[in-house]
């Protein structure tokens, strides 16, 4: 791992490129570093550091170069393009637990697809990408092999599959004993019921530590790194009215060109809660052995 020297000047870099911006030449950050593969050309969707703040974030889950990194649900990537050239850079190993290619969906299906064509074509940078599928049955990693696992807003998706418990369950597994869990994910009000398949996009935070206790992690900390106080939860179309996806129309609707989004740009991208666990130092989790049947 990396020593106290190098993570402090880790932490410096981070300071250093948040107050500078995305800025080049002589003040690029050195190759190799989180902060290189933050301000990477082959980033997807940059514009939106300022809501989701990666290299912060990242830090703050305690990411290391030389780690075993287990992504949970990369969806099409958005943490990926950095994960993957920093740990390739640093001779760490990424494991990206995505969709099942042959899921009915055919959102999760094209998903995976634009994730595989972007990541698998181009190992020199993104290195050799060790691939698993997040169904029952199929374990995310080899037991007590990652260092750090990441789920990013994804915990909905899991609760609309009901497959959230024993994918927590499949974390702790996989995880080494001390190796971390970080999660980031759109956040309920704290008060009333928890939906349990997350129907808006948000999940209560008690919730969420909840599935991590359950799973045998202990809970670390919280920070308020991506929190945003103007956002109200109250959407017609939940969280996806907000940006990036500003949807018009409910889910399988045409998109309402009468519907104003100016009010739901202003307020820019979700309100999030970002979690670290840790799996105890010594503790023997099992991975599980049941198998949910899946919600379509």
């Amino acid at each position: 791992m990396l020593s106290l020297t190098r993570r402090r000047a880790a932490l410096a870099l981070a300071a250093s490129l948040a107050a500078c911006g995305r800025s080049g030449g002589a003040d690029a950050p050195p190759p190799g570093s989180l902060a290189w593969a933050v301000a990477g050309p082959w980033r997807i969707e940059p514009e939106r550091d300022q809501w989701r703040n990666p290299l912060q974030t990242l830090l703050f889950w305690g990411l290391e170069g030389d780690m075993t990194v287990l992504e949970v649900l990369p969806g099409r990537g958005w943490y990926t393009s950095i994960l993957a050239p920093y740990v390739a850079a640093n001779g760490g190993r990424l494991i990206a637990a995505g969709f099942d290619p042959r899921s009915p969906s055919l959102a999760q299906r094209e998903t995976l697809a634009a994730w595989e064509s972007r990541f698998t074509r181009d190992r020199e940078l993104y290195g050799e990408i060790q691939r698993t599928v997040v169904r029952p049955g199929a374990p995310l990693a080899p037991p007590n092999s990652v260092d750090l696992a990441i789920l990013a807003n994804s915990v909905h998706t899991l609760m609309a599959e009901g497959i959230a418990e024993y994918v927590f369950r499949g974390v702790a597994a996989a995880l080494k004993p001390g190796g971390a869990f970080g999660v980031e994910q759109h956040r309920a009000a704290s008060t009333g019921l928890q939906d349990p398949v997350a129907g808006t996009g948000y999940v209560q935070e008690a919730y969420v530590k909840a599935l991590a206790q359950e799973a045998g992690l202990d809970f670390v900390a919280a920070s308020d790194l991506n929190a945003n106080p103007r956002d109200t939860r109250d959407h017609p179309f939940g969280v996806w009215t907000l940006p990036p996806i500003l949807r018009t129309s409910p889910l399988g609707r045409p998109d309402d060109p009468n519907f104003n989004s100016s009010p739901f740009e202003n307020i820019g991208e979700s309100d999030r809660m970002t979690l670290k666990f840790r799996k105890a130092s010594g503790a023997a989790v099992a991975a599980p052995s049941d198998e949910p049947e899946l919600r379509r």
